[in-house]
C-alpha cells in the first residue's frame, strides 16, 4: 500500500506531532562504520545534529526527540504555525535568507545584508508564502537532508543520492503514543546493540539532556539572526586580508553567533508548563529554538529513570514488572504500563505499519477529523495503549 499523501498526514497551518524517518540510499552505514569498506563515517553523525539545531534557530518547528543512526535518523517534530504567526516580516525575512540565501543581490557580501532583508520584507505576498513554509515538516527534512548528501558527495567524490528517498512520517495524536515514541526513538542505539545503556548513546535526544543537566555546555550552532550592515561588510571585504576574512568566515560557520550554549538548548524542554494558557505560544526569546513549550506531563527525572528501566529489560519485556512509582504515571495518560516495554522494544511489530500513533481512542477521534472510517493500526494501539 502507498505511503499516503503529506497533506493527509500534517498541514503547515496546524498544530501537530509527527514522527519523521530518513534513511540513506539503499540503507548503507554513510553516517556510521561500513562494514564492505571499513571506512567509519561516524563524523557524520555530528554533520547531522548541528545542522539540526541549525535549523531549529530559525524554523518554526520544535524538535522533541532524535537518534542518529548509522544509516536512519529519527525525529519527532512538532510544527508551530502559532508561532511563525508572532514573527514580523523582518524576522521572517532575515530567517528564510539564512537557510536559502538563493542568488545574492550583492553576491561579494559573505551574508545577507539589511538591505537585503528589507527587501524582502516589502514583498508581502513571498513573506506569506514563507511563513508557511517555515512551519512545514517538509520544508523543515529538505533543508537538513540537501547540505549533508552534499557535503558527502563532495568529501567522497561521487554524485548521485545520499538518503534513500522522501523521509517516512507518522502523525503522533495524544501523550500516550507521543511518550512511546519519544522513548523508542532515544532508545534506538540501545536497541540496535550499538550501546548498552542510554548514558552512552550519543546523539540522540536523551543523551543531550543528560549532559545538559550535569552542566554541559557547547559551541551554539544556531543561526545569527541579525542581518549584516551593507556598507559594514563591504568595507570589511576591503580592507581585511584575504587568509583572515577566509579564517573569521570559518570561525562564524562554525559558531554564528560566538554563543555557548547548553547542550540541550535546542531541543523543546521536555516537561509541558501546566500553568501557561494552551494560546500561549511561548515563543522562545534567545534565537536557539521555535519556542519554550514542553511535550509531556512527566519530569525529565523520571522520563530519565523510565528510559534506563525500559533499557534494562532487552528481550525479556513481557516478564519484567513495572515498578510500581512508574505505573502511576503511565496509567495517568493512558498506558498500559505492563506492556509498555514490549512495546517500545519492539515498536515495529505494533506501529511499523500504522499511520499515526496513538490510543484506540484518539486514533479514531483524528480518523474521524480527517473524514476517514479509521486509522490502520487502530486495533493493534487498542491491545498495548489503551
Amino acid at each position: 500500500m502507498p505511503r499516503l499523501k503529506r497533506g493527509e498526514q500534517f498541514s503547515p497551518d496546524e498544530v501537530c506531532i509527527c514522527h519523521c524517518v530518513q534513511r540513506c540510499v539503499r540503507r548503507a552505514f554513510l553516517a556510521g562504520l561500513d562494514q564492505q569498506t571499513g571506512v567509519d563515517y561516524s563524523f557524520r553523525k555530528e554533520w547531522i545534529r548541528r545542522r539540526m539545531e541549525a535549523l531549529a534557530s530559525v524554523f518554526a518547528i520544535d524538535v522533541l526527540s532524535y537518534s542518529i543512526m548509522s544509516n536512519h535518523l529519527h525525529l519527532i517534530l512538532r510544527n508551530r504555525p502559532d508561532v511563525v504567526a508572532e514573527w514580523t516580516d523582518q524576522e521572517v525575512a532575515i530567517r528564510w535568507l539564512r537557510v536559502f540565501p538563493g542568488k545574492r543581490m550583492e553576491e561579494h557580501l559573505a551574508e545577507p545584508t539589511d538591505h537585503e532583508v528589507q527587501t524582502l520584507a516589502k514583498d508581502g505576498d513571498r513573506i506569506a508564502d514563507l511563513r508557511s513554509r517555515l512551519s512545514d515538516l517538509s520544508w523543515f527534512m529538505r533543508s537538513l537532508a540537501e547540505p549533508i548528501a552534499r557535503m558527502a558527495n563532495k568529501q567522497d567524490n561521487c554524485t548521485g543520492r545520499f538518503w534513500e528517498g522522501r523521509f517516512k512520517a507518522m502523525r503522533i495524536v495524544d501523550e500516550a503514543g507521543l511518550l512511546a515514541c519519544a522513548m523508542y526513538v532515544d532508545l534506538n542505539p540501545v536497541r540496535a546493540a550499538m550501546v548498552e545503556s542510554p548514558e552512552k548513546a550519543r546523539h540522540t535526544s536523551a543523551y543531550d539532556r543528560r549532559k545538559a543537566e550535569k552542566g554541559q555546555v557547547i559551541a551554539s550552532a544556531a543561526f545569527d539572526l541579525k542581518p549584516v550592515p551593507r556598507e559594514e561588510s563591504a568595507k570589511e571585504i576591503r580592507t581585511t586580508p584575504v587568509d583572515e576574512l577566509k579564517e573569521k568566515r570559518e570561525r562564524k560557520r562554525r559558531n554564528p553567533t560566538g554563543r555557548k550554549v547548553r547542550r540541550d538548548a535546542w531541543l523543546a524542554p521536555l516537561r509541558m508548563k501546566p500553568s501557561k494558557l494552551s494560546s500561549d505560544a511561548e515563543v522562545n526569546t534567545e534565537g536557539v529554538r521555535s519556542s519554550d513549550r514542553g511535550f509531556l506531563q512527566m519530569k525529565w527525572d523520571d522520563y530519565w529513570q523510565l528510559l534506563k528501566w525500559v533499557a534494562r529489560q532487552g528481550q525479556n519485556t513481557m516478564t519484567a514488572k513495572v515498578p510500581e512509582a512508574m505505573v502511576k504515571k503511565l496509567t495517568s495518560i493512558g498506558v498500559d504500563a505492563a506492556m509498555f516495554a514490549e512495546l517500545v522494544w519492539h515498536w515495529e511489530k505494533y506501529f511499523g505499519n500504522a499511520t499515526c500513533v496513538g490510543r484506540s481512542e484518539s486514533m479514531k477521534e483524528d480518523a474521524d477529523a480527517q473524514g476517514k472510517s479509521y486509522h490502520r493500526g487502530q486495533a493493534i494501539a487498542a491491545g498495548c495503549l489503551g
